[in-house]
């Protein structure tokens, strides 16, 4: 009688044993953020200053009358507590940061960013607080503009998986590329040399 349970713990255990190696040996495409030469995905978003109520979710829409995406295009929702990556577009050189706002490492690397930020005046820095609502982005305290991804559709448009992933973005829009967990000072400087 015992045998078919020793049967059942030995096929679980070798098919966690598959999975854990599968894991460690295949890249995960969407873990890596966008990456060079990448196509921008549109998006608006609200700022965590916006005076939005309830829930409001990010416009991830290319055309008009897309449901859940938004009613009409993401570019054309402007206004001064929208982020919107279109506006980011047209005025130069970006960087995009999404963090998971209740997780410690990704909150650090937020002083790290307004230092870099502060040497770069001619350079928008942007934060993306992933799955939050406007008192979770405000609770991020950042000096940098927050806006706020309710749903998650903006992180799944960009990739993003792993916290924090920050994107560099050179004018016209050309993605430079991503960077997948915590960075120093030094490593966010080397990147935005690229995009200056």
């Amino acid at each position: 009688m015992k045998r078919p349970g020793v049967l059942i713990v030995i096929f679980v255990g070798a098919l966690l044993m598959f999975i854990t190696f599968n894991t460690i040996v295949t890249e995960s495409e969407g873990s890596r953020g966008l990456e060079a030469g990448d196509e921008l995905p549109p998006f608006a978003m609200p700022l965590s200053t916006s005076p939005c109520r309830g829930r409001c979710d990010a416009n991830v829409a290319t055309g008009e009358g897309q449901g859940a995406a938004g009613a009409r295009p993401a570019c054309a929702v402007r206004g001064p507590e929208i982020l919107n990556v279109c506006e980011l577009r047209e005025a130069g050189p970006f960087v995009l940061a999404f963090v998971f706002h209740p997780v410690d490492r990704c909150r650090a690397q937020l002083p790290v960013l307004e230092r870099v930020a502060a040497r770069h005046r001619g350079l928008r820095f942007r934060v993306i607080a992933v799955r939050a609502n406007a008192a979770e982005a405000r609770g991020l305290k950042s000096n940098l503009p927050v806006g706020y991804d309710n749903d998650g559709a903006v992180a799944n448009e960009y990739a993003v998986v792993v916290c924090p992933t920050i994107t560099y973005v050179a004018a016209g829009g050309r993605v430079v590329g991503s960077t997948v967990g915590s960075q120093t000072e030094a490593q966010v400087e080397e990147w935005v040399r690229r995009i200056e």
